[in-house]
């Protein structure tokens, strides 16, 4: 993508996400609706579909030609990696928006032919915005974020991990990962996928591993890790696919390499 096309599209994007941010805000003190899709657990409110309609429509109107996958279904039916990708999860980590009223995030990636070029991950109630452009590095309300220390290790690693990971029992060796989370120096799990690549980007986690997540769940995330020097691939060691549900393992490329040796076994 060319760069002066790259500046102007994240502009855009940037722009429209802390607009969107602030109407959030706004709305969470009225009362909303709360919906659920796939089981009792996987929530959606009313403020997530019309934060994508805001989004999609402005995107629209501004870049016709682009393409856009969304997780509430007002996107495009996108089956290849061609061309211009919005990919947007308007509110991610919705359960603790419900319960919490913070701890979620406005995610956004952009890519061009299945490389990726912008990322936005927006913390609404801190007020924190994690940028990246390809190429340009990652920042955190514009303050450069470090290149990762490859010299950590498991040993004095704070590892996120999604709660899924206790679910999914038949797709996992529990001994495996309960070794990790006794040789490790602590775990974490802040229920939101994009806060949690943002955390490992800024350096104050250092890895980041689940069992299931969608592309609008990682599409940012994976950028600006890869900004500051980072892996993310599937649990597996395979690509990261960016049309479906993948595991996920980002981190340095130090830590990634002992995790997957000693500690990640999928059945």
């Amino acid at each position: 993508m060319d760069v002066t096309i790259r500046q102007g599209i994240f502009d855009h994007a940037k722009k429209w996400v802390y607009e969107a941010g602030n109407t959030i805000r706004k709305q969470m003190q009225e009362s909303f609706q709360v919906d659920t899709k796939s089981n009792p657990n996987d929530l959606v409110t009313e403020i997530d579909r019309s934060t994508e309609r805001f989004f999609i429509e402005r995107i629209r109107r501004e870049f016709p030609a682009h393409h856009i996958v969304s997780e509430e279904g007002y996107g495009d039916n996108v089956t290849d990696a061609e061309g211009t990708i919005w990919i947007i999860d308007p509110i991610d980590g919705t359960m603790n928006f419900v319960h919490q009223k913070r701890n979620f995030a406005i995610s956004i990636g952009i890519y061009q032919d299945g490389v990726g070029e912008i990322a936005l991950i927006y913390n609404v109630m801190d007020d924190v915005l994690y940028t990246a452009l390809k190429g340009e590095g990652a920042f955190r309300n514009e303050e450069p974020l470090q290149q990762l220390s490859n010299e950590v290790s498991i040993e004095t690693s704070i590892i996120a991990m999604n709660s899924s990971l206790a679910c999914e029992n038949d797709r996992i060796n529990e001994k495996k990962i309960q070794q990790l989370i006794r040789d490790s120096r602590g775990t974490r799990s802040y229920g939101s996928a994009a806060l949690e690549f943002a955390f490992v980007a800024e350096g104050i986690v250092d890895a980041y591993l689940t069992i299931r997540l969608s592309p609008w769940d990682f599409a940012a995330g994976l950028i600006l890790v890869r900004e500051v020097g980072g892996v993310t691939i599937q649990s597996n060691g395979e690509p990261v696919d960016m049309l479906h549900n993948n595991t996920i393992l980002t981190s340095n490329q130090e830590i990634q390499s002992d995790l997957l040796e000693r500690y990640i076994d999928l059945k």
